[in-house]
């Protein structure tokens, strides 16, 4: 779950992280008085959860209240990158002597979260470590030990900062690190982490990622757990699917994470585009399977549906019934491929055959008949 900047920027401060003076406003009329309450210049930040907001109108520096008033009313009740601005921030406008990079990630093909320092910060970081990997440096925390203090002097010393700056920015890698220890982090990154003329060092923004897991320990965030998610992906999450959404136009319905991922392979290389990722889990009944056909049904972007079914504790007579069900109740006719194996097979077979349904019984001839009816790419 993805945090706003305003939200990671309070997190930031209660854990000893200087930020800049800010306040969140969802008024044009309130970012003036914001503005004149912080004083000078100020920056207007829209508060959205998508990446690349300022290169979208998203973030303005305002000179005078009266600017942070215009700026705010062209940015409140817009969209950016799909998503509407309700809320936008108005922080002090920080000067900046150089920026830098800090954050704290879960490296999931060690098992273990892991400190990135660079001195250049305020740049894409995927772009920096595909350029210029060694502007980055990467150091394991043993998540049963924790950071000590060797790690904080590594990570600031490679920030090439002076002795006066060197140990507020071991107490930035500490304090990063005591966040994302206790909020359950993926994610908690600065960037600019900002070096101010006079030595200091703030947060210009903030970035927080939660696992979705372990939102019940945080009652202020659990209770929105969508609030990142398309309205499809968070329709699944309240039905307890396993759902992705991507960019193609063949829905992906199975039983089980492996499956999936092979059904999606499989049309992927036969030349189709999946619309999504689609498990039901294990022992669906008809009621769940018709939700979840319905989800699909009714999702604009697919144009055909491929359901692959390997039936142990799932009954495909169940998933059948689940299939018709849902086309009855929604109405909607679209093109449906449909494989069936295992548990009560020759009566599902037959129910979806009564009712006109694509049934085949091999997986890749089942790939490629949903391929023929999407179009390939």
């Amino acid at each position: 779950m993805k945090l706003y900047e305003y939200e990671a920027k309070n997190i930031f401060s209660q854990f000893g992280i200087s930020v800049p003076r800010f306040k969140v406003v969802s008024t044009p009329e309130e970012a003036r008085l914001a503005a004149e309450e912080i004083g000078g210049r100020v920056v207007v930040k829209a508060q959205v959860l998508v990446a690349g907001r300022g290169k979208a109108g998203g973030v303005k520096l305002a000179d005078t209240p009266e600017e942070a008033y215009s700026y705010a009313k062209q940015m409140l009740g817009s969209e950016i990158k799909g998503e509407r601005v309700g809320k936008v921030m108005i922080t002090k406008a920080v000067d900046i002597e150089r920026e830098l990079y800090l954050s704290i990630i879960i490296d999931r093909s060690i098992g273990a979260p892991v400190i990135l320092a660079s001195p250049e910060g305020g740049v894409d970081i995927e772009e920096l470590a595909r350029t210029r990997p060694e502007k980055i440096l990467k150091i394991v925390v043993d998540p049963l030990i924790g950071i000590r203090d060797y790690h904080a002097r590594q990570a600031a010393k490679f920030l090439e900062l002076s002795e006066q700056t060197l140990r507020k920015a071991q107490e930035a890698t500490i304090n990063l690190y005591r966040v994302f220890e206790y909020y359950s982090c993926e994610l908690a990154e600065i960037n600019p982490l900002a070096l101010t003329p006079d030595g200091g060092l703030e947060a210009v923004d903030a970035k927080i990622i939660l696992d979705d897991n372990a939102l019940y320990k945080y009652p202020e965030f659990s209770s929105d757990f969508t609030r990142d998610l398309s309205y499809y992906e968070a329709e699944a999450k309240k039905m307890n699917f396993s759902y992705v959404e991507l960019d193609g136009n063949i829905g992906i319905l199975c039983n089980g994470a492996g499956l999936t991922m092979a059904t999606m392979d499989s049309v992927y290389v036969l030349g189709g585009r999946p619309a999504n990722f689609l498990d039901i889990g294990g022992g669906a009944r008809a009621d769940l399977v018709e939700r979840a056909v319905t989800l699909l049904l009714q999702h604009p972007k697919t144009e055909v549906i491929f359901i692959n079914i390997l039936g142990g504790i799932t009954r495909c007579d169940e998933v059948a019934n689940g299939i018709v069900g849902a086309l009855k109740k929604t109405g909607v006719s679209k093109k449906i491929v449909v494989r069936l194996k295992g548990t009560n097979e020759e009566e599902g077979r037959k129910i979806l055959e009564e009712n006109k349904i694509y049934v085949i019984e091999e997986m890749d001839e089942a790939a490629g008949k949903a391929v023929e009816l999407g179009g390939r790419r």
